[in-house]
């Protein structure tokens, strides 16, 4: 790890702080209660008790999916009610919960075993429902509500639109309106039904989504991060820019498992953003990579922050081809940042870290490369054909025996009970964003509203528009992806917006996966550009300057997606019969592409830029990427031709200093 002073020590301690008190006001998950005494033990056992329920029943054990995701919804209200605040400056720290959260974890209880108890009675009844029944459907609709507003008060609010049109979406004029549904259908279909609450979104969370955080807490509790952080230091530390490349591998590597884009800026923000500024990078840079690196976790495999496993769900495919098919954009994305960083430290005459501030490699693969185990685990047993469910299984297991290694990181009994703890709590948040999509899911699949909104779209750009459409669908899917979890952000884009891309020629592949990142980008686009925000807060920086300049560093992300909407090659795997040699050049020449792109945003190449070097470069980066043969042809040659007249150039330049 990098050696700090005692003064450098405090400073640190202090950002810290700092970003602590950021996350809590942007992540509601930093800002649950915490109990003193006999309360806190018995949540501590009451959320092992629930890892134990979930790992049994995703993997050996035996329940119907509707069972097991009200089982799960129940858990996620019932740990919510006792764990989040009714309100943001409610006090933390408790000895009991108040007396109204008491009754309202009873009513979950009482109103999900009614469910869980009476749903094959109304199954076999055809959907006939009492009164009863219509009461507990709209009584565990409000519970979600709330549960969602102590959550994620932005998605709930949404949530809330969607389900109120239901109602009055006969008012609506032209294609978006319907003709109006009655209290009953909509309570049958919201709850009773498959496609409300209990629906995909919940089905995710219950089994991909909570044993997949449960698998970063555990690799955090192992040392994982520590180890990230040291292999990410001993690579690239002492390289031009060496802090800002820690941070864009360290967070890329992070951001893939806990899925959550500010948490991520808030943990390792901390130690890479001093470490930028110091090395001599300006303020909103520094904020603005930390923010970028850790964005794309959220769609960078082999886990994709567990948002590629409810894609493979949606599409009906195995997860290794949704991960085969996110590779080439993630690589490129994070090509371009590591390019970025790495131009902007020589265009500033920065170093790297020195070499006493630089882990002996050797010594950290010694000491803690047997942590990389779990992920072999995980990799290896899906590309062999086993599911990603026990395959996660196995992998925590594996984190636990690998810790065992040796002395420095072996997890004891409270160390797997913490991390089963924070697992669990970690879940909670992004479950209750998959429960309350539900009402949003319902709700488009009730009114209608994907395909008529899919049909409006088709009637403004008109058949067969891709790109007009994408660019439509671009706009849509920033701003529903606007603070909401990575999650919860690309199942409500693709609801929506998925029919719109297919109904103007895209492949299905193409289409979520356009989503996808464009849900995952709305964390770094203004206005509401939530781990930018965190990043600039955490640096003492403009928070707009840093989202624009985070907006720059990942113009790969915003591109990228328009090539492959058109022609699907560049996700590979997804388009049958490919020769190898074509998918190659498709990957050598967008390489190219993102590298020609970044040095012209940058205004750095082998020399400083000029403003028509510069215009040629970003031509090159958008016809190399484009994997058609003669753009990349072209793209090339003039390429070469700007290296080699800015070769000459700085010859010349350096002839003329020398004879001064």
């Amino acid at each position: 790890m990098v050696f700090l002073t005692e003064v450098e020590e405090k400073e640190l301690t202090a950002i810290e702080k700092e970003a602590q008190k950021l996350l809590e006001e942007k992540d509601a998950d930093m800002r649950m209660r915490s109990y003193d005494g006999f309360f806190n033990w018995s949540i501590v056992i009451l959320l092992v008790a629930w890892t134990i329920f979930q790992l049994y029943f995703t993997t050996i054990g035996v329940m119907d999916a509707i069972t097991l995701r009200a089982y799960h919804a129940m858990f996620l209200l019932f740990f919510t009610f006792l764990l989040y605040p009714t309100y943001k400056k409610e006090k933390k720290k408790r000895n009991f919960p108040p007396i109204y959260d008491i009754l309202l974890c009873l009513l979950t209880i009482i109103i999900f075993s009614y469910m869980i108890m009476n749903y094959q009675r109304v199954a076999m009844t055809g959907g006939f429902l009492s009164t009863m029944d219509l009461i507990v459907a709209g009584v565990g609709i409000l519970l979600v509500l709330e549960a969602g507003r102590r959550t994620s008060g932005n998605l709930a609010l949404l949530a809330l639109i969607f389900l109120l049109f239901n109602f009055w979406g006969k008012f609506v004029p032209g294609t978006l309106g319907h003709s109006g549904f009655s209290m009953k259908r909509v309570l049958s279909h919201m709850f009773w039904g498959s496609q409300g609450i209990f629906g995909v979104g919940i089905g995710v969370s219950a089994t991909y989504i909570f044993l997949f955080v449960l698998f970063g807490s555990f690799l955090k509790y192992s040392g994982f991060s520590q180890f990230i952080n040291d292999i990410a230091l001993t690579l690239v530390g002492r390289s031009p820019g060496g802090p800002a490349k820690v941070a864009v591998l360290a967070s890329a590597l992070l951001g893939m498992i806990n899925g959550s884009a500010i948490a991520n800026v808030a943990t390792t923000g901390t130690i890479t953003i001093p470490l930028m500024k110091k090395t001599g990078y300006k303020p909103e840079f520094a904020a603005a990579v930390e923010a970028v690196a850790s964005t794309g976790g959220q769609f960078a495999p082999p886990i994709m922050g567990a948002v590629g496993f409810v894609m493979a769900e949606f599409l009906g495919v195995n997860y290794v081809q949704v991960m085969i098919a996110a590779f080439l954009p993630a690589f490129l994305y994070y090509l371009g940042i590591i390019v970025s960083v790495h131009l902007e430290a020589k265009k500033l005459g920065l170093k790297g870290l020195s070499k006493e501030n630089i882990p002996n490699a050797m010594k950290v693969m010694k000491e803690r490369g047997h942590l990389i185990t779990p992920l072999l685990v995980l990799m290896g047993m899906m590309l062999a054909g086993y599911t990603p469910l026990f395959s996660a299984v196995a992998a925590i297991f594996s984190t636990v025996l690998a810790s065992w290694f040796r002395k420095e990181t072996r997890m004891d009994l409270n160390t797997i009970v913490m991390a089963i703890v924070e697992g669990a709590k970690g879940a909670i948040g992004v479950g209750i964003s998959c429960v309350i999509i539900g009402l949003i899911i319902g709700t488009v699949s009730l009114t209608g509203l994907g395909l008529n909104f899919g049909y409006v779209i088709l009637k403004v750009v008109g058949e067969g528009q891709l790109f007009l459409g994408g660019f439509m669908v671009m706009i849509m899917s920033t701003i529903l992806g606007m603070g909401v979890p990575g999650v919860a952000a690309y199942v409500i884009v693709a609801a929506v917006a998925v029919p719109v891309l297919m109904n103007v020629g895209a492949t299905p592949m193409a289409a979520h996966m356009f989503c996808l990142i464009y849900a995952c980008l709305s964390n770094i686009t203004p206005p509401v550009a939530m781990s930018s925000y965190v990043a600039a807060g955490i640096a003492k920086s403009n928070q707009t300057k840093t989202s624009l300049i985070a907006v720059k560093l990942g113009i790969t992300g915003f591109i990228l997606p328009f090539f492959f909407l058109n022609n699907p090659i560049l996700l590979l795997g997804s388009v049958e019969n490919t020769p190898l040699l074509v998918t190659l050049r498709a990957l050598l020449t967008a390489s190219i592409g993102v590298v020609s792109l970044s040095a012209g945003l940058e205004g750095m190449l082998v020399k400083k830029c000029s403003m028509i070097t510069r215009i040629l470069l970003m031509i090159v980066g958008f016809l190399a990427i484009d994997p058609k043969l003669q753009t990349d042809l072209l793209g090339i040659a003039l390429l070469a031709l700007v290296i080699i007249v800015q070769k000459k150039t700085k010859e010349q330049e350096v002839e003329q200093i020398s004879k001064v």
